[in-house]
């Protein structure tokens, strides 16, 4: 397995980690067995690096890791979790955000007990509460590290202004945010911030929440209660503007004879050696057909054609219904 390492302190994960949100909420019914099955099968090839977040389920998520990777597997594992997103138990759909120290503290010590372990790898702030300085979110995480409860720090989908300020009080390993052929906004200002300041980046949704993969052609191949169905990007012309765009990218795969999910994988990974992206699966095929990324090449010419197919702005519509772009790059 290829590894990367994010940020300065020398946090070494594989190359492919392993997104595990749609294995308990979101992508339809879960699965506890085969998702299980998947995330033994990803360790035994090699994935060190696995992705959770206390609002997934809610808590179901980190409850699953907590059950698959007891014992000695723990041991052998990057594990990482988020704090910051508030769901009702009465109304999951309801969401605040939260940054306050007292909280931070408070929502370490649950993930701990639901994962079944007494230490996070990598512990993030899942969005930036814009009501609690991010200095002061950032001074109760560093003193979890001074405990031992955590190892590394990570935002997620914060703004480079904000990166700066969290960096003048304790080193962050990792900023996780959207990125894909279809989602290329980190370009801009994300990507150049994060190298300067020696910040790794986890690249999330890397295959365009599964629409890069080609496996999505009409709106009714997405369960009743798969939350895509409510995302712009899925919806009316914005669909198949979308699939016109991985219409391209497939026939692109075709003549490197990979799937168009690896040749999107392969695209993000030859970005920079300081990414580690996350694709999420909770089936052992789709796992081992991610994994095989790792063995697509691109020329420069290959590079050429794939920003030509899919330039910066190239998907149609926003990439959350409006009510949640307000929470990202914050």
């Amino acid at each position: 397995m290829q590894t990367r390492t994010l940020g300065r302190a020398g946090l070494t994960v594989s190359a492919l980690g392993l997104g595990c949100m749609g294995m308990s909420d979101f992508y339809g019914q879960p699965d506890d067995l085969e998702s299980t099955r998947t995330l033994h099968r990803a360790q035994e090839l090699g994935v060190t690096f696995f992705d959770t977040a206390d609002m997934y389920g809610p808590h179901k998520n980190e409850e699953l890791l907590g059950r698959a990777f007891a014992g000695g597997r723990r041991q052998q594992i990057v594990l990482a979790t988020k704090f910051g997103i508030l769901r009702d138990p009465s109304d999951p759909a309801k969401r605040g955000i939260s940054g306050r120290p007292e909280y931070v503290r408070q929502a370490c010590e649950a993930s701990l007990r639901r994962l079944n372990t007494d230490h996070i790898d990598l512990y993030y702030q899942h969005r930036v509460d814009p009501s609690t300085p991010i200095e002061e979110t950032v001074g109760a995480m560093s003193r979890l590290v001074e405990e031992g409860k955590v190892r590394f720090l990570g935002l997620s989908e914060a703004a480079p202004a904000t990166l700066r300020r969290a960096v003048a009080v304790h080193p962050i390993a990792a900023l996780q945010s959207e990125y894909s052929l279809w989602s290329r906004e980190p370009e801009d200002e994300i990507l150049p911030t994060c190298r300067e300041l020696g910040i790794g980046f986890v690249p999330y949704s890397p295959l365009g929440r599964g629409f890069l993969t080609g496996q999505i052609q009409k709106f009714e191949d997405l369960a009743e209660d798969d939350y895509r169905r409510h995302t712009p990007r899925f919806q009316g012309e914005n669909f198949q503007k979308n699939l016109d765009l991985v219409a391209r990218i497939n026939d692109l795969a075709a003549q490197k004879r990979c799937t168009p999910g690896q040749l999107a994988l392969a695209w993000v990974l030859a970005q920079g050696e300081d990414l580690a992206p996350i694709p999420g699966t909770k089936r052992v095929a789709y796992l081992e057909e991610n994994l095989g990324a790792l063995e697509v090449s691109l020329s420069p010419d290959e590079l050429r054609q794939l920003d030509e197919i899919a330039p910066k702005g190239a998907a149609a519509g926003m990439r959350y219904p409006e009510a949640m772009m307000g929470s990202v790059n914050g």
